[in-house]
């Protein structure tokens, strides 16, 4: 018997998956050592956006935050049209045929690039990219070997990704049992996600948050009033100002969802679901205000985990901008002027300001998702 050491022993471990990747590259590059970046894009079916969400390129990353629409990048686009991965042995020469992204990746150095698409039982759901700082390396060998780790990063992303989906769909359909009872609309959890990542991506220099972290904000945030489904219709759905009593059972909406969130991670396996505290950081803290005057534990500023910050703004803002059954919908510009007030008292002021500076975005998600007759 012979001592073996398994290169990939790390995908063994419960670890993140960004460790998962830069574990895959190390492995690639003591065979390939021009291979010098993996990158992950994930795509939005919904928007037909295409969001970066991972990469191994360390600090060292030419698009952090970026997102484009799938059309705006023709090449990627044929990539999907004809499910064939894409090989540029020379990104100097094909740079004026790429979008932004390709010329990005140009001046960051990357000489060529192999992309290939990834599927979940035939959907497409975005791509890896393999980055080379070398021209013409790329040759069939080379090829079939990477297209083996391009189908194992695929499937480590889909174990990551797939359960999340599965958690949102089953909260999204107890959610259409729980919009029945409450005003709130399945629209409104679609434009609070995207508000919700919008300023995630707004302040991320600011608050050094990766893609990663950007991505689950967006995938998190339509959770956060799960806890609504506990309470009685005689006051979740009172036209009237609720008395003391009602109030303190509305706010415990925000503990319930908590321990709802729990139950759900414990029943779907998923205790160990990446960035699981920031969904419960979600479902408990979104009604906390800087000021300490939220509930349910009256924390202050920066007391409050950031992602609730970030949801907590979303919130506000779409329900100041939707119609209730006791409301019209505000303007975006009276609302503005109220987020504006709320803004170092009630809500983070970071968050308000970020909202308010893509207000171009803003408009377009709530062209996008605007409420029918249904909803």
């Amino acid at each position: 018997m012979t001592a073996h050491s398994d290169a990939l022993e790390e995908l063994n471990k419960l670890v993140p998956l960004r460790d998962k990747l830069y574990a895959t590259h190390q492995s690639i590059a003591e065979m390939f050592p021009f291979i010098v970046r993996i990158a992950i894009a994930i795509y939005d079916p919904e928007t037909s956006v295409l969001k970066t969400f991972l990469h191994s390129s360390g600090d060292d990353n030419p698009l952090d935050h970026y997102s484009a629409l799938l059309d705006d990048a023709p090449s990627l686009k044929q990539i999907l049209k004809s499910g064939s991965p894409r090989v540029i042995n020379n990104m100097l020469t094909f740079e004026g045929e790429g979008g932004e992204h390709t010329r990005r990746l140009g001046r960051y150095g990357y000489a060529a690039s192999y992309t290939m698409p990834m599927f979940s039982n035939g959907i497409f759901f975005g791509f890896v990219f393999f980055n080379a700082d070398q021209t013409d390396v790329f040759d069939e060998s080379t090829l079939r070997q990477l297209d083996t780790y391009g189908h194992l990063i695929s499937l480590m992303v889909i174990n990551e990704i797939i359960p999340m989906q599965v958690l949102n769909a089953a909260v999204k359909t107890t959610g259409n049992f729980t919009h029945l009872r409450d005003p709130e609309t399945g629209s409104h959890l679609d434009r609070m996600s995207r508000y919700s990542r919008l300023i995630a991506r707004a302040i991320a220099d600011k608050y050094d948050l990766d893609d990663e972290y950007i991505e689950h904000i967006f995938m998190f945030s339509p959770l956060h009033d799960i806890g609504k489904i506990g309470i009685p219709d005689e006051i979740l759905l009172k036209p009237d100002r609720l008395d003391e009593r009602e109030t303190e059972v509305m706010h415990g909406h925000a503990r319930l969802g908590k321990r709802m969130v729990d139950e759900i991670l414990e029943n779907f396996g998923l205790d160990n679901l990446a960035h699981a505290d920031m969904l419960r950081n979600i479902a408990e803290f979104h009604h906390e205000s800087v000021n300490g005057q939220g509930y349910p534990r009256g924390m202050k500023g920066a007391q409050i985990p950031l992602e609730a910050r970030i949801v907590a703004v979303a919130d506000v803002f779409d329900a100041l901008t939707s119609a209730r059954p006791y409301k019209e919908a505000w303007s975006n510009e009276v609302a503005i002027g109220e987020l504006k007030k709320l803004a170092g008292e009630s809500l983070d002021r970071d968050c308000v300001d970020a909202l308010i500076r893509n207000l171009d975005e803003v408009e377009r998600i709530q062209q996008q998702f605007r409420e029918d007759f249904y909803g």
